[in-house]
């Protein structure tokens, strides 16, 4: 049964729940109304009996009884005495036998009533009896009214067959109005369908039809667009991505292609060690390069912010001077207080090494790298006398193979993807970083949190 209503639509699904459920609700409110119906009835059968016991006693008391007794149709009246012989009765009434056997006399209370076989004094159907004790205490009369409750129960059974018969129709009636107006509200859901079966056959743009509606389905289309431009925007970065990179590994595989090629051509006294030096300065730099892009690979496949490395308490300011001593004519302005840092060394000391990388090769004549701490942070400021980036282009940069035009020459090394891997590699850390003048020149400040929680991956 459960995989049958799996395998309805959502439209059948809804109509047939909203169905059962009002169906429940009107049963539910039948059975109540039938019951409210039959406890009111009753109670004012029950109370025009006893106004008429009432009316009697008050005659048997002013000593003003009439026999037979006066009463409305449908009603009987018997007066019975301590010796339950029947002293007076109404013109339909038992004069011989009373309404009551002795054992109901008995346990029946003044003012209460009891349903008994109409069979029993002439009724069609139940009957109710009220009973009311009237005269001295001495001598005490029962009163005892009898009304048939036929009236009632023939009520009731009207109204349980027009139920019977008007809740199916309701219910129906009920239904198609449902069916149609799922129909309205599954009508955007359609279209959605349709716009993302058009797009996934290339014949739609990449873009979902946003209904006019301020609803769920309104904010689910909003969201579905949102991916599917973050899907297109990955698309288009996947693919500039593979194709720079193609572009990139190009160059060094064509200067060692040509070097290989015209050295089969050399003669035997041949300098090879100059051209194995030339052809290892060339796989260094593609190795390089294979490196970077197989960095940044795996922080697009989910593990950007995650530290993938051995983590260790390490001093900035000694991880920072190590790399500076590399480079001839970097200085070092290291700070007088420790700085310990718990982070990836060998991640730290790329992000030194690619900004001195930079620094240096477009430096005039000087490079200077600075440590210190600056409250809950620590500090590495890097910076060179060249040309400076313009203000416009500071962001711009960080995108991958990223080069301006005074920079543009592979031959001096660089590959565009240096300030891309230290964006990348500081924000693994939880730090920033960015770029200002240096007057002149260019300054470089990353910004390291002096205590933090580290992201692991896995």
């Amino acid at each position: 049964m459960r995989r049958r209503l799996r395998e309805l639509s959502l439209r059948a699904r809804l109509l047939l729940i909203s169905a059962a459920a009002l169906s429940f609700g009107l049963a539910a409110g039948g059975v109540l109304l039938v019951a409210v119906l039959t406890f009111a009835q009753g109670r004012a059968v029950h109370a025009e009996a006893l106004e008429t016991a009432e009316g009697v006693a008050r005659l048997v008391d002013q000593g003003q009884l009439t026999d037979p007794i006066q009463v409305t149709p449908g009603v009987q009246v018997q007066v019975i005495d301590e010796q339950n012989r029947v002293r007076a009765v109404s013109a339909t009434a038992d004069r011989l036998v009373p309404i009551l056997y002795v054992k109901e006399l008995r346990v029946l209370r003044d003012g209460e009533g009891v349903e008994i076989p109409g069979e029993r004094i002439g009724f069609d159907g139940a009957a109710r009896v009220v009973k009311v004790t009237a005269g001295p205490a001495t001598h005490p009369l029962r009163i005892l009214v009898a009304r048939s409750t036929s009236q009632l129960t023939q009520s009731v059974h009207l109204l349980r067959v027009t139920l019977l018969v008007a809740f199916p129709l309701l219910v129906a009636l009920l239904a198609a109005g449902l069916w149609r107006a799922l129909g309205a509200a599954l009508r955007p859901v359609d279209a959605l369908r349709a716009g993302a079966e058009e797009i996934t056959g290339g014949t739609r743009a990449g873009r979902l039809p946003v209904p006019g509606s301020h609803d769920e389905i309104r904010r689910l289309a909003l969201t579905l667009n949102d991916m599917l431009h973050r899907l297109d925007t990955a698309r288009a970065r996947q693919r500039a991505f593979v194709a720079d990179a193609a572009h990139e590994l190009r160059s060094p595989l064509t200067n060692m292609r040509t070097e290989l090629e015209v050295a089969q051509r050399l003669p035997d006294d041949t300098d090879w060690p100059a051209l194995a030096d030339d052809l290892l300065t060339d796989v260094q730099r593609l190795s390089r390069l294979v490196d970077d892009l197989l960095l940044l690979a795996r922080s697009d496949d989910g593990a950007a912010r995650a530290v993938s490395g051995r983590l260790e308490q390490v001093d900035l300011g000694q991880l920072v001077g190590e790399v500076a001593a590399r480079y001839p004519g970097v200085r070092h302005d290291e700070s007088a207080e420790p700085l310990p840092l718990v982070a990836e060394p060998d991640a730290l000391a790329r992000v030194v090494a690619n900004l001195l990388d930079n620094a240096c090769r477009h430096r005039r004549s000087r490079v200077t790298v600075r440590t210190a701490a600056s409250g809950a942070e620590l500090l590495v400021v890097v910076t060179d006398d060249g040309p400076g980036i313009p203000a416009a282009d500071r962001e711009r940069v960080f995108d991958r193979f990223t080069r301006l035009d005074d920079a543009r020459a592979r031959d001096a090394g660089g590959s565009g993807l240096g300030l891309a891997i230290v964006r990348e590699l500081v924000r693994r850390h939880g730090g920033s970083v960015t770029l200002g003048d240096a007057e002149p020149g260019l300054r470089v400040e990353v910004r390291l949190p002096r205590a933090r929680e580290v992201i692991t991956s896995g």
